[in-house]
């Protein structure tokens, strides 16, 4: 398999060219393909797994926001973590997340759930797993997505500088590991999911990442949705 059959904007494609080629790589996409050829249902559709690429090249990126999986329910998974289409119901997540942004830089809440805007102003809205199977959630785990976006992440640490990466949850935090702190800033928190008991609120993720780009000469991210 060539890079040429990978459907990806064209900086990321670039960077990612030798990835693409391992044969981990081409085992997962032969197992997506064995999927579909037995009828099973995957999200999100195929020309948005790359979505968060195509909406923030490689060049633009000033932010990276780290997901698991997408949602698993028919209509929600766009290709960018925690976000959902327009006229699709806002993920309990999402909506603390909104709520922290409203507390932090006095967000006007939205009554949709399309970061695409994010994604446009610099956000990397990165899964660490890009697809999942129908109502089956962590159903690719073990598909080999992790081994790619591990790459990328330890790609951005290499070739930029000065990225804000939001870790929220344990496992987002996991990847502090793949990330050069001497070039880069973390932020972590608890995850923003109501199973976290309100441990998100009043991280100030938000602002303090304006500072921080600020700070380094960069135009802040324009958090604001409408």
């Amino acid at each position: 398999m060539s890079t040429k059959a990978i459907k990806i904007e064209e900086s990321w494609k670039k960077m990612l060219s030798e990835e693409f080629e391992k044969d981990y790589f081409k085992q997962l996409v032969a197992r997506l393909k064995s999927d579909k050829s037995k009828g099973k249902i995957i999200y999100p559709k195929g020309n948005h797994i790359f979505k968060a690429f195509e909406l923030t090249p490689f060049n633009k990126v000033k932010v990276v926001i780290i997901g698991q999986d997408p949602y698993h329910n028919p209509g929600e998974a766009m290709g960018l973590c925690f976000s959902v289409p327009q006229g699709i119901r806002v993920p309990p997540s999402l909506k603390n997340i909104y709520k922290e942004m409203h507390q932090d830089i006095g967000f006007h809440i939205p009554n949709h759930g399309d970061l695409s805007s994010w994604a446009q102003n610099g956000v990397l809205l990165l899964n660490s797993i890009l697809t999942v199977q129908h109502r089956s959630p962590g159903s690719h785990r073990k598909y080999g997505w992790q081994k790619f976006t591990d790459a990328v992440i330890q790609t951005l640490s290499k070739h930029k500088k000065g990225l804000v990466f939001l870790l929220w949850g344990n496992y987002a935090k996991s990847k502090k590991a793949l990330i050069d702190t001497e070039s880069h800033y973390i932020l972590d928190s608890p995850h923003p999911s109501p199973l976290a008991r309100g441990g998100f609120f009043n991280n100030r993720h938000f602002s303090q990442t304006n500072r921080i780009l600020e700070e380094q000469n960069k135009m802040p991210i324009d958090w604001q949705i409408n």
